[in-house]
C-alpha cells in the first residue's frame, strides 16, 4: 500500500471523509447512522476496545456525556456529518497515530456490523479514507460550516433525510448532548447566532460549488 499523501501530526486538524464503494448507501435505515454515531464515541480512546459486532444493546447504552468524558482520546471531534452514502469528519489528532487508528476502527467495525446485518460480504467503503490537512484558520472555519451543513449541500428530503446525522444541531444549541469540541470554532464568534449566520452564508457558495465534493473524493 502506498504512503498516504497527508501525514498526520498531533495538534493538527484534518477533514476526513469516505463514501460507500461504488457510491452505494452505507446507511439503509435510521438505526444504522445512529449506530455509527454511537461508535464514534466508543472507539475514541487509546484503550483497547472489544468488538461490538453483535452488541447493539451495548452501543445503545453509550451516553453522550460530553467530550470531556472521553478518556485518553485518539482525536478531538470538531464536527461531523453522516450522509446516506458518505461521511465527513473534522478531527484534531491528540494521540500519535490517532486519526488513522480512529478511522480504521470506525470503518472496520461498522463494515462488520453492516455486512452481518444485511447478509453481505466484502468492502463497504471506497478504499482508504481521504484526508485533507486544515492548516489555515479561514479554512478551518469554512470547513466546519461545510461539514456541519453538508447534508444541506445535497438537499436530502423525505426518508433519505432521516438517515442523516450532523453536528449542526449541537452547534446551534438545539440539542442537549455535547459530542464535539466546538470551542475552537464558536470561540471565534461573539455568539452562536453569529456563527450560524456565517455558516449559512457560506452554504450559498457551497451549493454553487457542489463539484467541490466530487473533486475531493477524486484527488485526495
Amino acid at each position: 500500500m502506498g504512503k498516504r499523501k497527508v501525514p498526520f501530526e498531533n495538534s493538527e486538524v484534518y477533514h476526513v471523509f469516505n463514501r460507500g464503494v461504488d457510491k452505494r448507501s452505507i446507511f439503509e435505515e435510521e438505526w444504522d447512522s445512529h449506530r455509527f454515531l454511537k461508535s464514534m464515541r466508543l472507539f475514541n480512546t487509546k484503550d483497547p476496545v472489544g468488538s461490538i459486532r453483535n452488541a447493539s444493546t451495548q452501543v445503545k447504552a453509550i451516553s453522550y456525556s460530553g467530550p470531556a468524558a472521553v478518556r485518553d482520546p485518539l482525536v478531538e471531534i470538531i464536527a461531523y456529518c453522516l450522509n446516506p452514502n458518505h461521511f465527513h469528519l473534522l478531527l484534531r489528532q491528540v494521540s500519535d497515530g490517532g486519526v488513522s487508528e480512529y478511522v480504521k476502527r470506525l470503518s472496520g467495525g461498522y463494515t462488520r456490523y453492516f455486512n452481518d446485518k444485511y447478509e453481505r460480504s466484502g468492502v463497504l467503503f471506497q478504499g482508504k479514507f481521504k484526508a485533507v490537512h486544515v492548516g489555515e484558520n479561514d479554512q478551518l472555519l469554512y470547513v466546519s460550516a461545510y461539514v456541519n451543513l453538508n447534508f444541506r449541500v445535497h438537499r436530502y428530503s423525505g426518508r433519505t433525510a432521516g438517515l442523516v446525522r450532523s453536528s449542526w444541531d449541537e452547534y446551534r444549541g438545539s440539542v442537549r448532548e455535547e459530542f464535539c469540541q466546538k470551542e475552537i470554532i464558536l470561540g471565534q464568534f461573539r455568539n452562536v447566532q453569529e456563527y450560524k449566520h456565517f455558516a449559512e452564508q457560506s452554504l450559498k457558495g457551497m451549493v454553487e460549488r457542489k463539484q467541490l465534493e466530487k473533486d475531493l473524493f477524486e484527488e485526495s
